[in-house]
């Protein structure tokens, strides 16, 4: 045997699918969708790729930050596959869609939402249903100030999947949401962070650089308090006070235990910058 860990065939198998780049550099996985020519649309594949390296991503000690972004000018203009994937001519079983969607792209927000590596997610032009969802599940989504967050479906003649429902009213409130998913309000890149949906706006040409910053000053934080800290926030909005402090608790006594807690309490004793290692 080689001794390679499992992952390592797990995110190796997800770059080999279509319309799908993943690298690790360093620390980063890095993650670009790849089919500009339909706007970075996601297909089935995809979307099984993008949950295998979501998953596997923390398993890999060496990873401490995702990065994700689309090839050309968009993100993600929404999914191809929605309406398309029965044989020609025959109906789907009744429950059909709701079973692929547990399985898929509503795993893959839930699974971006719990993971314990920070997401920084880059958008320039659309981002548009499942493609809006992949920011707005991100810890950090920056965005060229005339990109464009849409939710499309209700125009479409559908409802919501992946989770928008569910993130719009957490982020902008109910009235703003009921603007994107009723009214299908498009909402650029700058309005998008005055609401508080994304986490900045900025010139499309300083795009790379704000992102590229975020990311290494991530790589370089306490890993293990990052990904205890973002499941917190995660599941903070939905808990009782008391259960959110038993959780704090948890996640203390944890994160108490990792070497990088003691290079922080070693660096401020020594009055320098700390020196974590992800571990």
């Amino acid at each position: 045997m080689s001794g390679e860990p499992v992952v390592h065939d797990a995110i190796t198998a997800a770059a080999e699918v279509p319309g799908l780049v993943v690298e690790r550099r360093g620390a980063v996985l890095r993650i670009r969708l790849s089919r500009p020519d339909k706007r970075n649309a996601l297909s089935r594949e995809m979307v099984r790729g993008l949950l295998a390296c979501i998953e596997h991503a923390p398993d890999d000690e060496a990873l401490r930050v995702i990065d994700l972004a689309g090839e050309g000018g968009h993100l993600c203009g929404g999914a191809d596959w929605v309406a398309g994937n029965a044989p020609s001519g025959a109906r789907p079983r009744v429950g059909a869609i709701a079973r692929r969607m547990a399985r898929e792209s509503s795993r893959l927000v839930e699974r971006m939402l719990r993971v314990q590596l920070p997401i920084v997610c880059r958008v320039r032009g659309w981002a548009a249903g499942i493609g809006c969802h992949l920011a707005l599940a991100s810890d950090f989504a920056v965005a060229a100030e005339d990109a464009r967050f849409w939710e499309p479906f209700v125009e479409r003649g559908f409802t919501p999947y992946s989770g928008g429902s569910w993130l719009l009213p957490r982020l902008v409130g109910v009235a703003r949401a009921r603007r994107m998913l009723l009214l299908g309000e498009q909402v650029d890149g700058r309005r998008a962070a005055d609401w508080g949906l994304i986490h900045e706006a900025v010139a499309a040409d300083a795009l790379d650089a704000t992102c590229d910053a975020l990311v290494a000053r991530l790589a370089r934080a306490a890993t293990a308090s990052l990904g205890l800290t973002r499941q917190l926030l995660a599941g903070a909005l939905d808990q009782p006070l008391a259960q959110a402090l038993e959780a704090e608790a948890a996640a203390l006594e944890l994160s108490a235990r990792s070497l990088d807690f003691k290079e922080g309490l070693a660096a401020f004793r020594e009055g320098r910058d700390p020196d974590y290692q992800g571990r």
